[in-house]
């Protein structure tokens, strides 16, 4: 039988073990290199794991009764944001009709709907509409950029108007806006956006009965006659402690708060000051009947107000003035019965 051979050449066998140790070190390597992926692709098999990094930030799912507005950078977009803050709380104080700019018709501050900065929920607060802009927008019938829809609070809901999507202010409470937004994911609707839920009832509002539910609970801070409290010195000088509610230094009939339904759920959610959406001091039927009574009262006029909505269709059907896409009178558009 033919022995095997013996290779007793070193050399050779030193080259053998230097290739077995290059090959070792080829997997290992691979197999650092795809390691975070299988982290990655693996940790959704884990109950309530997550990813976090010194960056990372909790994402909003819905806003919190607590929400705290956060410190404004010591930058130029932080000093933005900051002047967006003082032109919502202070509208009246640096774009008034009593200012050099005089941008608003009325001494009203933005916040005197978007309570607390714009920050409570279900009082039409701003956090996350960065990221919900542009938006369809019935009242214009066309896609919309949240800088359009801030004039149209300036010119409806401030009775003034528009300004340069450009110029300081705007610029500003659009970082406002973002800064407020940081934590809420892009294109998504949290709960806590706009109003609270509303059953309608089936009825014409009561302006009878609207009228005694604001004697006994809008009064005290409204005023009998609607025209609120006026501020005082080192208290909101120059602007209202409590917004006036009719008369001529108020939202015009072009507004959404002059629409009997947003009214109600905004009076539901957050009136008489202090409750919250899941405590509502007013029930449904009250809400309606007052938001009625003081809806009915005389306010500014917007002009041109027949060219809104130039799909009928879309109009909503407490819109209180014409034209409308029905025979309906203006009268049941204004305090219902809504079942058309």
């Amino acid at each position: 039988m033919k022995q095997p051979q013996i290779n007793n050449n070193p050399l050779s066998e030193l080259k053998k073990t230097l290739s077995y140790i290059k090959l070792l070190t080829v997997v290992c390597l691979l197999s650092l290199a795809f390691l975070p992926l299988y982290l990655h692709l693996t940790a959704g098999e884990q109950p309530n794991s997550e990813i976090a990094t010194e960056d990372s930030s909790p994402i909003l799912t819905s806003i919190p009764d607590n929400f705290e507005i956060a410190p404004f950078d010591d930058s130029p977009e932080g000093e933005m944001a900051a002047l967006g803050h003082r032109l919502i709380t202070e509208t009246y104080a640096l774009i008034g009709p009593n200012t050099e700019k005089a941008i608003t018709g009325n001494k009203l501050a933005c916040s005197s709907c978007h309570l607390n900065g714009g920050t409570k929920a279900f009082a039409a607060p701003y956090i996350g509409l960065s990221g919900l802009f542009p938006i369809y927008i019935g009242r214009e019938n066309k896609v919309e950029s949240l800088e359009e829809r801030i004039n149209g609070c300036l010119e409806r809901s401030m009775n003034g108007k528009s300004i340069d999507v450009n110029s300081t202010e705007m610029r500003a409470m659009m970082a406002y806006i973002k800064h407020l937004s940081k934590d809420v994911v892009v294109g998504k609707r949290i709960k806590g956006q706009g109003f609270v839920d509303f059953n309608i009832p089936d009825r014409a509002a009561d302006l009878k009965n609207g009228g005694l539910i604001y004697k006994n609970s809008c009064a005290s801070c409204h005023a009998t006659d609607g025209q609120g409290l006026a501020g005082t010195v080192g208290n909101k000088e120059g602007g209202y402690m409590y917004p006036p509610l009719w008369g001529e230094d108020t939202y015009n009939d072009g507004a959404g708060m002059a629409r009997l339904l947003t009214a109600a759920k905004f009076i539901k959610g957050n009136m008489p000051l202090g409750v919250t959406h899941d405590a509502p001091l007013l029930t449904d039927e009250e809400a309606y009947d007052v938001a009625a009574y003081i809806n009915s009262h005389s306010r500014p006029v917007k002009a041109n107000k027949e060219l809104d909505y130039p799909d009928l269709s879309k109009k909503p059907k407490d819109s209180p003035y014409p034209p409308y896409a029905d025979e309906i009178s203006q009268e049941q558009h204004k305090i219902g019965p809504f079942n058309f």
